[in-house]
């Protein structure tokens, strides 16, 4: 069976699990060394946690919520409950006590799901205040002295009431249709409050059926992909978990982005799902490792870099000599910077969110193979993907197999097919904002290129249009900026206005450096106010203003006295700015900028 053909997500999971058997599946570090569970211990969790939900109550429809980091739990999680005839509600281990109310409240929970102990106290005094909230499962026993209107239970006894059942999980989940409601997804919150969108279990199948062709002249056989974007994101949920369990692959958990590079070296994944927050990081990594080398190290990463970005934007641009020196550099340099990826990887995704041409070249240049994609929760999420046999950074590719776009009159871009949405929860008005006459609204605009390539230039909401009536894009401006060695984040404002100011966050190493040269503290909030660190900070901004036109150039800066993180509520979970809050916090600074 295939994608196209199984009639609902539970059923492709046991399909699957009975084809593979004893075969490795979920990898999750213990004690610093990954441990597998699995097909079919999976399978049997499955069963287990399935059979315990429908001991508590759990009726077709109904929703449970689940908060967990990335682990083998959260797939387990996330099939029993729709193997139960619930509805999966993916929640941010990020989220406030007001976010997680929010999500509990408006989505009707019957009950929810928490990973630790941390995550539960967190999450347990929104759940007493919830209306419909009847039981918690903790996979901790989670630690909190007040009285709670829920009912708490352990993970591991409802595992172990559910495995005394006799009910026949695998062959139940037959019955439940494409159509039916599979997860509410909240949307992350980059322009205000949440909305949860409704997949239904066709939709996510639709997008794995879809990836499946996009990437087949990888030769799809035994993959291994590696899990760290979270998975209460769309993006994450369909190409990090169900996708992988489509084509039989096996699934390693990182532990955080701060363990990323010693879980790709000892996964050795195959493809790797991204946004493109990661590759700027990786990239300002590996220019300032090579930097501070200098001499031939640095010589033949120059060398590699040219002759591979020239091969990109010319296949046949390179002579006989350059060819075989460029054969060399593939064994000097490229094989260096793949295995720091672990060497086997056959493609990096890159979605949710504008990935910088420049950048994706950059990588291109060294041998890694970059797929950027583009989609939104509301679509599954993916819409369209770079092919592995003609890779175009400065588009999103064409759209998948069987999805239909057009673009209209002002240059959104509509997109039609199983992929789409059912609505907003409980939100009539604006699903109907969004969805009509068929057509998904994406609020973004862009343009088909000559191979039907989708071309990106902004969303509708976010174009900033000048006093003099000039429409721009701030995601590029801000793009550029972000590659300066100087310049770590930054947010560009002028709706409006005559003319663009920009909020910036150093460069954590740069800015060290230039303390300590200066006899200055390594303080951001201190060097935000600092003259002279301004004045440097400018000259990478007159960097940037030189290749842009003159209604994109910025003028005049801010410092942020603090990084823009998901800590701090000034990002989302993948990393994109929060624009209206970065506004709320430094809307009167950088009004005042225009004097």
């Amino acid at each position: 069976m295939s994608a196209n053909t199984w009639p609902n997500l539970v059923a492709m999971f046991f399909d699957r699990a009975e084809r593979h058997g004893d075969a490795p599946f979920l990898w999750a570090k213990r004690d610093g060394i990954f441990h597998p569970v699995t097909w079919r211990q999976a399978a049997e969790q499955v069963i287990a946690l399935a059979r315990g939900l429908k001991n508590l109550g759990l009726e077709a429809g109904e929703r449970v919520v689940l908060v967990s980091e990335n682990r083998p739990e959260w797939l387990i999680a996330d099939i029993a409950i729709m193997a139960a005839g619930g509805v999966t509600v993916p929640a941010y281990t990020t989220n406030t006590g007001d976010d997680h109310l929010h999500v509990a409240e408006n989505s009707g929970a019957k009950g929810a799901i928490v990973s630790t102990s941390k995550l539960a106290k967190n999450f347990l005094p929104a759940a007493h205040r919830a209306d419909d909230m009847d039981f918690v499962i903790t996979m901790e026993a989670p630690d909190i002295s007040q009285h709670l209107s829920v009912n708490l239970h352990l993970w591991g006894d409802v595992l172990a009431d559910g495995a005394a059942g006799t009910f026949d999980v695998a062959a139940d989940a037959g019955r439940w249709r494409r159509g039916d409601t599979a997860c509410i997804i909240y949307t992350s919150g980059t322009g205000g409050a949440p909305k949860g969108v409704m997949l239904h279990h066709g939709a996510i199948l639709h997008n794995c059926w879809g990836a499946a062709d996009a990437l087949r002249e990888l030769e799809l056989g035994d993959e291994v992909f590696l899990s760290f974007l979270p998975l209460s994101h769309s993006y994450e949920h369909t190409a990090g978990q169900f996708f992988p369990l489509s084509i039989g692959a096996q699934i390693y958990y990182a532990e955080g982005i701060e363990t990323l590079g010693a879980d790709m070296a000892q996964a050795k994944p195959t493809i790797m799902t991204a946004v493109p927050r990661l590759y700027e990081m990786l990239h300002a990594r590996i220019t300032r490792g090579l930097k501070s080398k200098g001499g031939l190290s640095q010589k033949l990463f120059d060398k590699a870099l040219d002759l591979g970005t020239r091969r990109y934007h010319d296949p046949g641009a390179l002579g006989l000599g350059e060819r075989a020196m460029n054969t060399v550099l593939d064994a000097l340099v490229r094989s260096k910077v793949r295995g720091r990826f672990g060497g086997r990887l056959k493609a990096l995704v890159s979605g949710g969110a504008p990935l910088n041409p420049d950048i994706g070249i950059f990588f291109t240049a060294l041998g890694l193979r970059i797929l950027q994609g583009y989609g939104q929760t509301e679509a599954a999420p993916v819409i369209s993907v770079n092919r592995p046999v003609k890779a175009k950074m400065h588009t999103v590719g064409p759209p998948m197999l069987d999805v239909s776009v057009r673009i209209a009159e002002d240059g959104e871009i509509l997109v039609q097919g199983d992929l789409v949405m059912q609505g907003y929860w409980r939100n009539e008005d604006a699903t109907r904002e969004v969805i009509r006459d068929g057509w998904l609204h994406t609020g973004d605009v862009g343009l088909m290129d000559e191979d039907g390539y989708i071309v990106i230039t902004d969303r509708k909401k976010d174009i900033i249009v000048n006093s003099g009536g000039d429409n721009l894009s701030p995601q590029r401006v801000e793009g550029i900026l972000s590659l300066e060695p100087e310049i770590a984040q930054a947010m560009v404002h002028g709706d409006r206005r005559p003319h663009l100011v920009g909020l910036l966050v150093p460069d954590g190493e740069w800015m060290e450096k230039w303390a300590a040269d200066h006899a200055r503290p390594a303080d951001l909030a201190v060097l935000a106010n600092d003259d002279d660190f301004q004045k440097d900070l400018g000259a990478a901004v007159s960097r940037v203003n030189e290749g842009l036109s003159n209604i994109e150039r910025v003028r005049r800066f801010l410092v942020a006295p603090d990084p823009f993180t998901i800590e701090n509520g000034q990002m989302t979970p993948t990393m994109k700015v929060r624009r209206h809050v970065l506004r709320e916090i430094y809307g009167e600074a950088l009004e005042a900028l225009y004097g």
